[in-house]
């Protein structure tokens, strides 16, 4: 069973690494997503440069991405800890893919799929936490650092099992991490709200 874990994890990751931004905002007519807007791989980024439907599906794409080895995981019969390993390889693979010189995205559409597989409550109050951040300010960064921060508190409260807390902690804290420029121009001012021209 350690070989299909291992297989498991390493696909999780090579999965999680395909940058379907930058797919989806080529066929939306950017060249390279990377050079345009904030330069970021994620659905925002293709939303304020291709185009609402580009954006629309690289956030499915990304997130799916994240949930199905997350998924495959559960129905394979892993435990728990095989999860969360799997979880985090997937979403390490977005924020570091192997194809763009680990160069990535900032995780959050990926990490919200894969807390939507691997825990499913705590994945929905992640989803609405940052839905209402995202409606009453119209900062995609600052719901996304909301609802990361909240993530462990979230999973102490609805799932404190220890594979669960510990990665809650790792992939909250690495997704914050990725945003620390939105959250520098948050303070400043300087942050773009969704939809607006990068």
């Amino acid at each position: 069973m350690e070989w299909q874990a291992v297989l498991l994890v390493v696909v999780a990751y090579l999965l999680g690494a395909v940058p379907f931004g930058l797919v989806f905002a080529r066929a939306g007519g950017v060249d390279d997503l990377r050079q345009r807007g904030s330069g970021n791989i994620g659905a925002t980024n293709v939303l304020r440069t291709a185009g609402k439907k580009a954006a629309v599906l690289t956030l499915l794409a990304d997130a799916l991405k994240g949930y199905l080895p997350v998924l495959a995981a559960s129905k394979l019969g892993f435990g728990e800890a095989v999860t969360a390993v799997t979880a985090f390889a997937a979403l390490a693979g977005h924020i570091f893919p192997v194809y763009l010189g680990f160069k990535g995205g900032k995780g959050v559409a990926t990490g919200l799929g894969v807390v939507l597989g691997f825990m499913p409550v705590v994945g929905l109050v992640v989803l609405v936490t940052w839905l209402a951040m995202a409606a009453v300010f119209r900062y995609s960064s600052l719901a996304a650092l909301a609802a990361c921060a909240g993530l462990p508190l979230f999973t102490f409260w609805l799932n404190p099992t220890q594979p669960a807390i510990l990665f809650s902690l790792a992939a909250g804290g690495l997704i914050l991490f990725r945003h620390t420029d939105n959250m520098k121009r948050l303070l400043s001012g300087k942050e773009k709200k969704i939809g607006e021209k990068g």
